[in-house]
């Protein structure tokens, strides 16, 4: 009788590990598909942003795409802010012409200021012109984040939070 108690013991206490580590695996793999998601979506933008032209033309001058309309469910060839700067809070909260939803299987719900229903990951932009070449040089910034607040925290703007992804890079003018 004391060897059936000690091995349901040992059987109870093995159990209840495994659901433990069961629970664990389940919301790590959740959190790793969704930050694989908004890696997805955070280089779809950026991959749309580095296509919009910006070089010079024949002459040599500068041809800048300031029009493009990049938070509709399909591209826009006017109505948009295209590659104008963008305000300095523009990764921090939804901006109209910086930012659009999407739901959870990455198909666009349109841009404005308030996510709409069913969003699952809103994604925000920045285009800076680079400080040392602010004419030839911009500095594109893509994230990919949760429907949520990401705070007053300062340092937020910089940080990448758990389940986000933040892509950065620089785009020159070339001649065409």
């Amino acid at each position: 009788m004391l060897e059936v108690l000690m091995a349901t013991t040992v059987l109870t206490v093995g159990l209840t590990a495994l659901a433990q580590l069961f629970a664990i695996s389940t919301r790590a793999n959740f959190s790793a598909r969704v930050t694989t998601m908004a890696s997805i979506l955070a280089q779809q933008k950026m991959e749309q942003l580095r296509g919009l032209t910006w070089g010079y033309d024949p002459v040599g001058l500068p041809m800048s795409d300031l029009a493009t309309d990049l938070t509709s469910a399909s591209e826009a060839a006017t109505g948009g802010k295209g590659l104008t700067p963008s305000p300095p809070d523009s990764l921090k909260k939804n901006i109209d012409g910086y930012c659009d939803f999407l739901d959870r299987y990455g198909s666009a719900l349109g841009g404005g200021h308030a996510p709409p229903d069913g969003t699952a990951y809103v994604r925000r932009w920045s285009i800076e012109p680079l400080p040392i070449n602010p004419d030839n040089t911009l500095v594109l910034q893509v994230l990919v984040t949760r429907p949520h607040d990401r705070g007053a925290d300062p340092t937020t703007n910089t940080r990448r939070l758990p389940d986000e992804a933040r892509i950065i890079t620089v785009k020159a003018r070339k001649a065409q």
